[in-house]
């Protein structure tokens, strides 16, 4: 029989794993924006999240954690985050019309459906995506 100290340290252990892959699904969320995997997407007709981001951009580290707590809130919902690089992607940023950094555009294959700059509200955030991804919250 274990102990109750054992099942503790079976329980901690299990805890431990799960929060690691929990923060390695968050990293993994979001990936370098390319023209290729764009297209790709779009092709496949998915819903794809265009995050004009800065890593030195406040509003856009807050735009990151709601999008990282959407994920994990509605894990079946398959969101595709494309981060275009606002100082190192110039000609993406033009082509989105990004007026600036933390600009955030939603597309269900070749279609825009919302565009927004600077938006850190997460109930916002939530129901653009939700009404994209035809989820009822």
């Amino acid at each position: 029989m274990m102990t109750i100290n054992e099942h503790r340290s079976i329980l901690q252990l299990a805890l431990s794993v799960i929060l690691a892959f929990t923060a390695i699904a968050a990293a993994a969320a979001s990936e370098s924006f390319s023209e290729e995997r764009f297209k790709a997407l779009q092709n496949e007709g998915a819903l794809i999240l265009v995050n004009v981001h800065a890593d030195w951009c406040p509003t856009c580290a807050k735009q990151q954690k709601i999008l990282d707590q959407y994920q994990a809130a509605r894990p079946a919902v398959a969101l595709h985050r494309l981060l275009v690089n606002f100082d190192g992607q110039k000609e993406w940023v033009k082509h989105f019309k990004a007026p600036r950094q933390s600009t955030l555009l939603l597309y269900r294959g070749t279609d825009q459906l919302w565009f927004s700059v600077a938006e850190t509200r997460v109930d916002e955030i939530f129901k653009a995506i939700d009404t994209a991804a035809g989820v009822r919250p």
